[in-house]
């Protein structure tokens, strides 16, 4: 990105998890932060402990604990579990190719996730231009901008989902993608839309595989999370953390300094997230993909964001079967009518959210069905639009030709038509 994204929201504030980073146009010696990815060392085998009586004890402190300690003596039963008691902890069962997560060996949850998961976990590094001023004033001059994020293959043919932010929106110079077997390959960006968050980098490869992605809308506070990314730099690529998902549905106003965009439907999470975390997937206990980590609070710890994984699904779908994705859209320009308002807050359209209607597009639905600049759009297909996020997280379900039933106010009149949605390059 140009600038640092952050998030404001309710006085606090957050940031988007990519981390870019400055190159000095007057030196071409690499940032020392931005290091080639090393392999993955599997951690070098536990000693067998003796049993006997130590035996005896964890059992007394493993139901003590269970029982007693919330979750916290949770984890620390199933450390003690996984000791004494290997037969009790999950195993790594391969079907089909498929890494199934199941308790009956010796590995514990968190060990069984990793493995199933980081074969398909990439490190993104990037290379922009930025346009800054000179020392004094005059003029400008072009600055390397390095950045880093993550990423997770959807598809063996070399698709790989990320977010908008780690591709610098579309806009890189250079862009490399660092696999897990030690491979660094170019990539391109093949899709990217900065509203909802989300990228599709191609690149050429083979023997990739692909992670399996499970189902958002099945989510409740408390279940398990795991988070895996390159934090701060690739010095720790590939960690991986661990906690639950602490809410659900959450919004939260991302600003890159020119504009803002807020973003809806977010799954909360206390598993860490740090910079370069960006764009790798957030995961339940069965090793599924449920989320892609994006924003963290940067005054606070455990206070982790990722899009729901649903929200990507009728892009990786269509990527998959056709190699490209092609977005629907209405035909509009348009604003978070909450944004429009602060700026005249005595203006009064009816309703207090939705997307106000900038201009419409000549030929494309919104203007063939007689919308009009200052329309406030409110529902699409009897579903809210909030804001410019969820009308692109919902336009993202439907295909050029399609015809939805878009739902706005006028003068405060409550009004409905049916809009043909077409290919373009607005909303």
């Amino acid at each position: 990105m140009d600038e640092e994204k952050r998030n404001e929201y309710q006085g606090e504030t957050f940031v988007m998890t990519d981390s870019p980073k400055s190159d000095s146009p007057e030196t071409d010696r690499p940032d020392p932060e931005i290091a080639a990815y090393e392999l993955y060392q599997p951690p070098t085998p536990k000693k067998k402990k003796r049993k006997g009586k130590n035996q005896l004890v964890a059992i007394v402190l493993i139901v003590v604990l269970s029982a007693a300690a919330g979750f916290g003596g949770g984890i620390a039963a199933t450390y003690l579990a996984a000791t004494y008691f290997p037969e009790l902890m999950p195993t790594v069962i391969y079907r089909n190719g498929n890494m199934n997560i199941s308790t009956s060996d010796n590995m514990d949850v968190g060990q069984a996730i990793y493995e199933k998961v980081m074969p398909s976990v990439v490190g993104i590094s990037t290379t922009s231009e930025r346009e800054v001023s000179t020392f004094f004033g005059w003029g400008s001059q072009t600055q390397l901008v390095q950045g880093m994020g993550t990423g997770f293959i959807v598809d063996e043919n070399g698709y790989i989902l990320t977010n908008s932010h780690v591709v610098n929106d579309g806009q890189t110079r250079t862009l490399t993608v660092s696999l897990y077997d030690g491979r660094e390959v170019d990539g391109t960006v093949l899709w990217n839309d900065s509203s909802l968050d989300l990228a599709v980098v191609k690149i050429e490869a083979d023997n990739l595989q692909a992670a399996e992605l499970g189902d958002s809308d099945d989510l409740s506070i408390g279940q398990y999370a795991g988070a895996i990314g390159n934090p701060m730099s690739m010095d720790f690529s590939r960690s991986f953390t661990q906690g639950v998902i602490s809410g659900l549905d959450r919004t939260i106003t991302v600003t890159d300094g020119s504009k803002q965009t807020t973003m809806e439907h977010l799954i909360q999470t206390d598993a860490t997230i740090n910079s370069g975390n960006s764009g790798g997937p957030l995961l339940n206990s069965q090793g599924q993909v449920i989320g892609i980590n994006s924003a963290k609070m940067s005054s606070a710890e455990g206070l982790g964001f990722a899009i729901p994984i649903n929200t990507a699904l009728p892009i990786v779908e269509e990527v998959r079967s056709k190699g490209e994705f092609t977005k629907a859209y209405i035909g509009i320009s348009g604003i978070d009518l909450s944004t429009y308002l602060k700026s005249y807050p005595s203006e009064d359209f009816g309703v207090e959210s939705g997307v106000l209607v900038v201009e419409t597009t000549a030929g494309m639905g919104a203007e063939k069905a007689g919308m009009k600049a200052y329309d406030v759009i409110t529902e699409i297909n009897g579903e809210s639009v909030t804001g410019m996020n969820s009308l692109n997280a919902q336009l993202v379900r439907f295909r050029p030709g399609d015809t939805v039933k878009v739902t706005y106010y006028r003068g405060g009149q409550k009004g409905e038509v049916n809009v043909e949605l077409s290919a373009g390059s607005t909303v």
